[in-house]
């Protein structure tokens, strides 16, 4: 079960509306009653309300769309808090009153409960500052148990500091002889001074009316952009058309903000097991291209906010997909869901989830269950490479002013 410091907002249990039929919330009741049934991974309440959100952000259903108008006065009253928090923090700034950092941070954000892509985007920005000869730190609040070890798999070596106050983060990183830092999900979190702020907008997620919460997913409107350094569209398995609307969108919202334009694209397929060896290399007949996946059945494993985007990935990629088990993102995985996974996916059905996942499933697997596969997602910079150099230059610029004999 989740402790109070892990509980992150999550969108959970329903596949996206502009993709295909969302789950009902009939059917989250359906799968409630059912795994209490049978005892096996059980929904807590939270899980319950997680998926109810998820259910009322997403569906095109007629009661999602009573719900949403319900919620909509109450996303005017947030949004106007919203409002004068970042008034009063734009003032701040203009007066030079935020906290001075303890390091120079480049902030990767985004405006929604998740879902976008930080994790493989901040480790990006964080190997592009050690190809430059920076010494940097991630510095994340640490929303579960998969975020920072995943972290400590894209990039090794590098301190990965978990820290709710992101100022605290960065005297931490420093007393560990960093010289910068990335700071993952700090769009928002507007205390520290910062060189830069990414900000990502995920293509797949993307549908309009933007509805803040609690009728929609978004922490802050589209309008906020114009506070980015820059943004960057994430593309999983959009197509051009949703890519094109949201581009649209952005230039309507901030039209003086540079876009970028990345893929998460999917770096082949590993056994699970080799988890934590020591070596980087994986021995042959543990990993495979994509390719290996093309008529392969496959039952689907995510805790993360964007399945929807995932399966059709791994669709894309040729795997039939027997079955989908979906969990709120930041799940924290217990003996009865692994059992019910091994259980429906039987001798024959290879068990495939994302990196995420996989960091919180291998110690939990049973020798015996199914074979479980995770794939990991590889950034590639699609369109305006040369904004992305430019935010790592200046964090580079910064490291040096204040540490003159740094390369």
């Amino acid at each position: 079960m989740s402790t109070r410091g892990r509980s992150p907002r999550e969108r959970t249990n329903s596949h996206s509306a502009c993709a295909r039929p969302s789950l009902g919330w009939r059917h989250v009741r359906a799968s409630r009653r059912a795994r209490d049934a049978t005892g096996a991974g059980r929904m807590s309440a939270g899980t319950t309300g997680r998926a109810f959100a998820s259910y009322v952000w997403q569906s095109s259903s007629v009661g999602a769309r009573v719900v949403r108008t319900v919620l909509t006065p109450l996303s005017w009253l947030f949004g106007a808090v919203v409002s004068r928090r970042n008034a009063g923090f734009d003032a701040r700034a203009r007066r030079g009153a935020l906290a001075v950092p303890a390091l120079p941070a480049l902030s990767v954000g985004n405006l929604t409960v998740g879902g976008t892509g930080k994790t493989p985007v901040a480790s990006w920005f964080v190997s592009r500052l050690c190809a430059g000869g920076a010494s940097p730190a991630l510095v994340l609040r640490g929303y579960g148990d998969d975020e920072w070890r995943v972290h400590g798999l894209l990039t090794p070596g590098v301190p990965v500091v978990v820290a709710p106050e992101r100022a605290v983060g960065l005297v931490t990183a420093r007393s560990k002889q960093c010289d910068c830092a990335v700071l993952d999900d700090a769009f928002q979190h507007r205390q520290v001074a910062r060189i830069a702020d990414v900000v990502l907008v995920s293509a797949d997620a993307w549908q309009e009316p933007v509805r803040l919460l609690p009728s929609g997913p978004y922490r802050e409107p589209l309008a906020s952009l114009t506070r980015a350094s820059a943004v960057v569209i994430t593309v999983k398995a959009a197509n051009v058309d949703r890519v094109h609307a949201l581009r649209a969108a952005i230039r309507r919202a901030a039209p003086d903000v540079p876009i970028a334009q990345i893929r998460l694209a999917p770096g082949g397929v590993r056994l699970a097991a080799t988890i934590g060896g020591r070596s980087r290399s994986v021995p042959p007949g543990l990993r495979h291209d994509l390719a290996w996946l093309r008529g392969r059945a496959v039952l689907l494993v995510s805790a993360i906010a964007d399945p929807d985007a995932f399966r059709r990935q791994m669709e894309s990629a040729g795997a039939v997909v027997r079955h989908h088990a979906l969990y709120p993102d930041h799940h924290d995985f217990a003996a009865g869901d692994i059992s019910d996974i091994v259980a429906r996916a039987g001798p024959s059905v290879d068990v495939l989830c994302t990196l995420k996942d996989a960091v919180k499933l291998v110690p939990l697997w049973p020798p015996a269950g199914a074979a479980l596969w995770y794939v990991s997602q590889t950034v590639v910079v699609e369109q305006g490479a040369e904004i992305l150099e430019q935010v790592v230059a200046r964090v580079l610029a910064a490291r040096r002013a204040i540490t003159p004999t740094a390369g």
